[in-house]
């Protein structure tokens, strides 16, 4: 299953694991809109939909993970370290570099292409997700 995520400066593309109940939940929400919110090089906004974190959720990421942040109801888009990658302050820690999510998170695929697009997105652009028909 594949999805495109639109905000104003561009939009990617991203396939999912259609057999996941988050992205069976995600997909009978699209089309979706919301507001971006930046932590760190990472994108998440609120989906309005609700599901429970699963068993195989993950906190470390590859950059371009689509993942779902049950916490906040909100997809999160990881395209390089964020905040508690960096160990606020310290030197250096075992997880500079990382892509560490606020919590385990639901996976749900991965970014097609260059994941560093996501640079481009601001806090408070309007994102817009859609499924693209096969």
């Amino acid at each position: 299953m594949q999805i495109r995520i639109s905000w104003p400066a561009g939009n990617i593309t991203a396939s999912l694991d259609p057999s996941t109940p988050t992205t069976q939940a995600l997909a009978k929400a699209l089309p979706l809109a919301s507001t971006a919110q930046t932590w760190g090089e990472e994108v998440y906004f609120d989906t309005g939909i609700s599901v429970s974190r699963e068993t195989d959720a993950r906190q470390v990421v590859e950059p371009g993970t689509v993942a779902f942040w049950t916490d906040g109801d909100a997809l999160a888009l990881p395209y390089g370290p964020t905040p508690i990658s960096q160990g606020w302050g310290s030197p250096r820690t075992e997880f500079e570099g990382q892509c560490r999510l606020a919590s385990p998170c639901n996976i749900l695929g991965s970014v097609d292409g260059d994941a560093r697009l996501l640079a481009t997105v601001r806090a408070g652009d309007p994102i817009r997700v859609e499924l693209i028909e096969e």
